[in-house]
């Protein structure tokens, strides 16, 4: 099996190991017996990190488990972006969840934008943070008069998200500088005191600060398989892993970005794939910023270095459900947008994709586990996965010290969901329910017809569906296409050489190995009979 899955979710590499290879991530072995700490936090994306970095200060024992490589998941393929303008507007928060819910979410946010600048200033972190404003844009030329709507819907946010303290203001007519193609898009909603960085130079930065700690330790290639808490007043949590290990702790946290259970909060998600190419652009020709647009789905930049002469514009966008549409032709539909407008764009030099998960009532899920007193969740990210990392951090930390948070109601995974949510979430039940209909479809007829270098699910009415990949050689993988959450049918994706479950958005590489919950484990190989050869395929 190839390494690259315990690298990172996808076969295409992002920017970020442009000046920040996977090389230069901390090592750690695998646990080779039981422990006992005071929290066990599983996953070491930004979640993870911050929650552990914020309880090791406070002097709590602090033990990390990671299935495949640290870092190795989304926050690898992140945009980079810091910000309080959320994707959700602060009227919309504050119509389902109170005005004093908003401002929750609005000082939060701003919170975790600047504490990742503390944390790297600190610990003498070099990972590009910097404050830059954030400019919110129509997705139509001044000539459109759509325009002047969506401004009047930008402005009226604005609004609010003033009453709440964000330090915003309306530029109009603002031309960003560099933009000097065709497309005039001036008017500006602009948020100040945002911010951007290098999400792993600063994440390699905190692991290397915690590995020198002695109430840290961390050990990857450990997957975790169950977590359940005992007893009946003093409650100790146990988390399984797949090697039979057994971590005893008195707090466990999931920072895996979703659940790795049944249903509950993976019911109340909704699962995207999105879309990212980082482009080369003369340094300085182009003005510093965040820029977000309000097509739907919505396009949005920001700059990391590339070289003594370029930068890298990093775009995102065409966000889609997992495993529902085709995944080509995002990324030319990308570079297409930035050309337009940016006409000293040079060569593209990465493109890659990522995953984010929205909760139904747009608010992410930080603290206990619906059902549970002692296992934190950490969840939901709406497009902010990087801020809500960084935050849940804090919210979790406070929650096992006892310390009351004034955010923590906001994001409390037990909170009932508001009734203007219930059309939604019903809607979204629905429509993931209709993805079982792949039991009635074969994407392929036989396994000949499959071109290498790409996969297949072959189903007939004798078997179960088997999921096929053809490799460059013409050799050919096969596994069971049924995801193990929930027995949805995988989709192939050709873009980052994946299977992935349309029904809650798991996902697995072309060897079967997961790199994406809510599934816990890799898809069982089969033989050319169809015949399971191994319990568990490509799991470390």
């Amino acid at each position: 099996m190839s390494h690259h899955a315990f690298d990172t979710s996808g076969n295409n590499d992002p920017v970020w190991i442009h000046k920040e290879p996977y090389s230069n991530r901390p090592k750690f072995s695998k646990l080779s017996k039981d422990l006992q700490t005071e929290v066990c936090v599983i996953g070491s994306g930004i979640a993870g990190i911050s929650t552990a970095y914020e309880l090791v200060n406070r002097g709590i024992e602090v033990v990390m488990i990671e299935a495949r490589d640290v870092i190795s998941g989304e926050t690898g393929r992140t945009s980079g972006h810091l910000s309080s303008a959320l994707d959700a507007s602060y009227d919309e928060i504050a119509s389902k969840h109170g005005s004093s819910s908003a401002k929750a979410a609005a000082e939060s946010h701003l919170w975790a934008t600047k504490r990742v600048g503390e944390i790297s200033e600190q610990l003498g972190i070099e990972c590009e943070y910097r404050t830059l404003p954030d400019y919110e844009i129509s997705q139509y030329e001044r000539s459109n008069p759509k325009h002047h709507e969506e401004m009047e819907m930008l402005l009226k946010d604005m609004k609010k998200a003033k009453e709440l303290g964000l330090p915003v203001h309306y530029a109009e007519g603002y031309a960003i500088k560099g933009w000097d193609g065709k497309p005039d898009q001036r008017d500006a909603v602009v948020y100040g005191e945002q911010a951007t960085f290098h999400p792993t130079k600063y994440l390699v930065g905190v692991l290397k600060w915690l590995s020198q700690q002695p109430n840290f330790s961390c050990y990857t290639h450990t997957r975790m398989m169950a977590i359940e808490e005992k007893g009946l007043l003093s409650k100790e949590v146990h988390v399984s892993t797949l090697d039979g290990q057994t971590i005893t702790c008195k707090n466990a946290v999931e920072a895996t970005c979703i659940p790795l259970q049944k249903l509950s909060i993976v019911a109340q998600l909704e699962y995207l794939r999105t879309y990212c190419i980082a482009i080369r652009v003369p340094k300085g020709s182009i003005e510093d910023c965040l820029i977000n647009d309000q097509a739907e789905p919505y396009r949005y930049i920001r700059f990391t270095d590339c070289d003594a002469d370029d930068d890298y514009l990093v775009i995102g966008g065409c966000d889609h459900k997992v495993g529902q549409e085709n995944e080509e032709g995002r990324f030319a539909e990308l570079e297409t947008w930035v050309r337009e407008r940016f006409t000293k764009a040079g060569s593209v030099d990465y493109k890659w994709s990522g995953q984010i998960l929205e909760s139904v009532d747009q608010v992410s899920l930080v603290g206990l586990n619906q059902g549970q007193s002692h296992t934190y969740v950490v969840t939901g990210d709406t497009g902010h996965g990087l801020t809500l990392g960084v935050l849940a951090g804090k919210l979790i930390a406070d929650e096992i010290q006892g310390i009351d948070n004034p955010w923590g109601k906001l994001y409390n995974p037990k909170r009932l969901p508001p009734i203007s949510s219930l059309p939604s979430m019903l809607t979204h039940d629905m429509q993931i329910n209709t993805q079982y209909k792949r039991f009635l479809q074969t994407d392929i007829t036989d396994i000949e017809d499959l071109v290498p270098g790409t996969g297949g699910v072959l189903n007939s009415s004798a078997k179960s569906p088997i999921a096929v990949y053809k490799d460059d050689k013409g050799q050919t993988k096969q596994f069971s296409a049924l995801c193990p959450h929930l027995k949805g049918v995988v989709c192939w994706n050709n873009v980052e050489k994946s299977w992935d479950c349309p029904v809650h958005g798991s996902r697995f590489d072309k060897d079967g190995i997961c790199v994406m919950g809510p599934a816990k484990a890799g898809l069982p190989a089969m033989d050319e009979a169809g015949e399971s050869v191994q319990k568990q395929a490509g799991v470390a």
